[in-house]
């Protein structure tokens, strides 16, 4: 019996695709809670052994936070995201503490930059996200050097923030052939995507805790302000929205480990260094 003919896969729009995620990440406003994942970008710098005077590109950037990270180690940044409002959110960081950081506007699976264009290519929870997995590891590694380093912070399947992802995806599926973002945080999906790319790739398991007043304030801040989760309900009528947030509210619950009436909530994701082949 042969291999599953390819013919039968679903095609898929994947602008389409695209186009919608664009809109999520555009609705509410992720700076709020991106702001608090500054120390994943501080992390992955370090493991990426920044020099200073390397020219580094963050790709999917948010509203900064590896970028920033990378200005203070005197690094010569660009910061794209496909979202203008998060690109002026990161600027405005830049600006209050004087880093001369260049932001750009960027689809990062078409990235406007020339072959081998930067010493270092990141991204701390945002190429994850792409709709075509393999065009946008293929475009990092496209702009980055040979011999230069490609770094990642990607939530694991297993992680709180991949069960977030997992339960949104029971009320309102992903299109179809679309593979999940959180295998971005699996050793084996990584090698697949940079193979031809990657003369090294070392991953280290970690973990970035959420903090909040409490579980409820959480739920507040991800449903007013993180787009995904804000898209999912405004679609979902009344009762599947109690229902989605009922099942929200008991992963968040099963996860804290605050002890008190604070949320205290650890969310796996791999870190990773690519070294560029």
């Amino acid at each position: 019996m042969s291999a599953v003919d390819s013919s039968l896969s679903p095609v898929i729009d994947f602008t389409a695709v695209k186009r919608r995620q664009q809109a999520a990440w555009s609705t509410g406003n992720y700076a709020v809670v991106g702001t608090t994942l500054q120390i994943v970008g501080e992390h992955l710098c370090e493991a990426l052994d920044l020099r200073a005077g390397s020219r580094v590109l963050d790709v999917a950037a948010g509203n900064g936070n590896a970028t920033l990270a990378a200005a203070r180690r005197w690094c010569d940044v660009v910061s794209t995201d496909y979202v203008a409002s998060l690109l002026e959110s990161g600027r405005a960081r830049a600006s209050a503490e004087g880093l001369p950081v260049v932001f750009e506007e960027a689809d990062a699976e078409a990235l406007p930059y020339a072959d081998g264009s930067f010493d270092v290519v990141m991204s701390t929870f945002g190429v994850m996200f792409t709709p075509d997995q393999e065009r946008a590891a293929a475009e990092l590694a496209r702009v980055c050097k040979p011999g230069g380093r490609i770094g990642l912070a990607n939530w694991t399947p297993e992680s709180f923030i991949g069960q977030v992802f997992k339960t949104i995806a029971k009320y309102i599926p992903p299109a179809a052939g679309v593979v999940s973002p959180a295998l971005w945080g699996t050793k084996a999906r990584l090698e697949t995507l940079f193979q031809g790319n990657a003369s090294k790739i070392v991953t280290t398991s970690r973990y970035f805790t959420f903090r909040y007043r409490s579980p409820a304030h959480f739920m507040e801040i991800f449903r007013a302000y993180y787009g995904p989760v804000n898209k999912a309900f405004a679609a979902l009528d009344e009762n599947q929205q109690a229902s989605l947030f009922a099942e929200l509210m008991t992963l968040i619950s099963s996860r804290n480990r605050s002890g008190d009436a604070t949320l205290v909530l650890p969310s796996d994701y791999l870190e990773v260094v690519v070294e560029r082949s």
